[in-house]
Parts: C-alpha cells; structure tokens; sequence
C-alpha cells in the first residue's frame, strides 16, 4: 500500500491590521510589549522582504530585527530569544514603516492603469521570509480594521492588489531616501500618466513628471487639465522645467507660463534655449481670450513658385514637425511671412502630380483670423467651416500662427469629453 503523502501546510497569510497592537512575545511566551508597525525594505524584489518591526515596550519604540522574530502573524510576534534589546528604532535608505507609511496612502495600479488606496496590506511567509504581497483596496478592508472581532473569516475577503503591480512614492516616507524609479509608469501612454497624475498629489504629481524624460514628460502635460499643469511646473527644478518646456509646443508651454507669476515665469524663461524662448514670448504679448493667445507659432510654410515634388521634399527636411502638419502655407519666398495660399498635404500627395506647379494647386480664398479675435469665435468658425486649422494673420497679410481644431475643441467642448477625444481633437 502506497504511503500517504501530507497535504501541504496553508500558507501563513495574514493582515497588517491583524499584527498591529498584538502582543510581542518573548521565547517563552512572556508578554514584553506590543507590535507597534512592520518595516519593508523596497529593492529589486517584486515581494519586498520584512526588515523588522517596530515594537512598543517600557513606554519607548523599539527596533527588533527579523533575526530575532521566531513568529510572527495575526496573534502578534514571538522573539527567538530571551532578551530583547532596548535600542531605539532608526530607519535605514529604502526602509518604510507599513502602518505609518504604506497604509491610507494612494498607489499606483500600473496595470489598472488607476490611483488606489491603501485600506490594508496583506503579509506571507515565503521560504521563511516574511514578505509584502498585497494591497486590500476594498471597503471591507476598513470594516476589517474597524470592528475586527465582529466580521467571520469569510467576511475578512477583500479587494487585493498584488503588490508587484503597484508603484510606491517615495513623497510617502521623505525622512529616508527611496529609491524610487516609476520606470512602469513611465512606459504607458502619456494620455494615461496624466489621468494618473491629475488623481494624484501635487507632491506625487511632480515625483511621477520628474521620473520621465523631458519628451514624455512635456506630452504628458500637455494632456494634463489646464490647473494642474502650472501648479505642477511650479513645483519641479527650474532648469527641469525649462528642460521640459522646451521640449512643448509653445503654444502649451505659453498657456502654462500665463498661469505662473511675473516672476517664476520670466525665471523659466531665462532658462530655456534662445529659439524656444521667442516662439514662447511672442505668444505671450496676447490675451488668453483672443486668437493670438490660443494659436500656435508651429506650422509650415513653402515658397510659391515651387512644384508639388519640391513642397513634398521641403517637408521631408523639415528638422521639427508641427504637432498638427494638414496645412502647407503658401508665402512669396523664404523669409517672407505674407499668406499667398494654403494647401493640404492630402492634395500634394493624392491628387496632384509632382511636376505641378504649386499656385495652381494652392487654395487663396481662404477663412482666416485676425490676433485680437475673440477666440470662441474663431473655434466656431473652425466648426462651422469643418476645418482643420485656420491661419492667424495681422494686419500687413502676414501669418503669425494657426488656431488648430484641437485648441477649438478645448474651448467648445465640456472639459470631462476631451481625454476622450483622438489627439488630432485635442
């Protein structure tokens, strides 16, 4: 007859809120005071390991490192030994206190794309290691810790997260130094790191803008809610957010200046590459509410007497594209500013051929706008027209800028459909 083989032990799983304020045992089973919080160390592991714990005995906090822990779970924690050392507790780099630090705060579920809360966090022995494997988000996390003796086990079910799918911020825990990269959250989509960073902190906002590279982190303010985006620069290094700002469109990086004082804005300024630092000043000197202060000084224009294959090739060359490239402006030659024409790339490369002189492909009747135009009427002459961009032009012919659909979408659209809107929309 075959030997039976034992079925394997359950996993010695447990809550934080079921450790915290349990006895601390001795070897012998003497009371020598009370778990006070549980220390993590964050490294490389997708399951950080429990460093320690913090325990409160003869009326001070102490330090009892996982060496001497024997036991340790929902009835509290047994020492290995005898004697318990009295030294007082001190976190080290990359240290975090579960109770104090870890537990109410927000997360980020990377792979639910959403900012969590903490309402409680569970514990496992592995390999004789007592690690941090998950995150209780539900309701019943918080009844849990509220009136523990009154819920069943079964009751004690919750809304786990692993932890492995979650980032930390090191803004939780400044009296130490994390190591926090967020490299996770900085391979999502911009659209989707900033509806993370518009449910978060302003202090978590810029710790998650500050791990990204200036690209990313200028497409992701860009995608960001109008009031969150100057409080956010405001808060970053100078030279990071002129780093940042010049990597926007001017447009964008214009609207956010507006929205900082005299002062830290001409500091920004100061600090940005010269060439970017004029497309963002000349959008400056108009108000908010006109044409000028909604366009852009990003577009593209041809000299009129060059083909249809020599305008295909001018934008080949092109060392910076538009964010929006639909239009190519027609002007006399290089250098001059004077709006002749507008045709679309669409007609350059469908239905025209290449030996084609651009004038006669070229539209000149044209829907155009003047800088000090109220800029609601201007996104209504883009919907009515069905447009994609209009020309800004002053008062000697010559085009300044371009008020694009998705600058007019902003203005005619409730604010809650615009993430939701492709980027040429927006």
């Amino acid at each position: 007859m075959a030997a039976e083989h034992p079925a394997p032990a359950a996993p010695n799983l447990f809550f934080l809120s079921a450790a915290l304020g349990k006895p601390l045992l001795d070897r012998q089973g003497e009371r020598l005071g009370t778990v006070k919080d549980l220390i993590v160390r964050l490294g490389p592991d997708r399951y950080p390991p429990v460093a320690g714990l913090v325990a409160r005995t003869q009326g001070r906090d102490v330090f009892i490192p996982r060496a001497q822990v024997a036991a340790l779970g929902r009835e509290g924690a047994r020492l290995a030994s005898e004697r318990l050392s009295l030294r007082r507790f001190a976190r080290r780099d990359n240290e975090v206190l579960l109770g104090k630090d870890v537990l109410d705060r927000q997360l980020i579920d990377v792979n639910g794309r959403r900012v969590v809360r903490v309402n409680d966090l569970q514990l496992a022995e592995i390999d004789g290691e007592y690690r941090l494997v998950g995150v209780d988000i539900g309701g019943r996390a918080l009844l849990r810790r509220l009136a523990p003796a009154r819920l069943s086990r079964r009751t004690l079910a919750g809304d786990l997260i692993d932890w492995g799918d979650l980032e930390y911020f090191a803004s939780h825990a400044p009296e130490v130094r994390l190591r926090v990269s967020h490299e996770r959250v900085a391979k999502l989509h911009p659209v989707e790191i900033a509806r993370l960073v518009d449910a978060l902190s302003y202090r978590q906002g810029v710790e998650v803008i500050e791990a990204l590279d200036d690209e990313t982190a200028a497409e992701t303010l860009q995608e960001m809610h109008e009031e969150r985006q100057a409080d956010i620069v405001g808060e970053l290094d100078e030279e990071r957010a002129a780093d940042i700002l010049e990597e926007m469109d001017a447009g964008d990086a214009a609207d956010i200046l507006q929205d900082l004082s005299d002062e830290k804005a001409e500091d920004l300024l100061e600090r940005m590459e010269a060439d970017d630092q004029q497309d963002v000043r000349e959008l400056l000197e108009y108000a908010e509410d006109t044409a000028g202060g909604i366009m852009t000084n990003s577009f593209v224009t041809v000299p009129v007497d060059l083909t249809v294959g020599e305008a295909l090739g001018h934008v080949r060359t092109l060392e910076e594209e538009p964010d929006l490239l639909y239009y190519l402006y027609v002007v006399p030659a290089p250098g001059s500013w004077r709006l002749l024409g507008a045709v679309s790339l669409r007609d350059l490369l469908v239905r025209s051929r290449h030996e084609t002189p651009l004038r006669e492909v070229m539209a000149t009747e044209l829907v155009t706008a003047r800088p000090g135009d109220e800029a609601r009427a201007v996104a209504r002459q883009i919907a009515d027209y069905n447009l994609i961009a209009v020309p800004v032009v002053d008062d000697e012919g010559d085009i300044v800028g371009v008020v694009t659909v998705d600058d007019a979408m902003d203005l005619v659209l409730p604010e809650e459909w615009r993430p939701t809107l492709p980027k040429v929309f927006r």
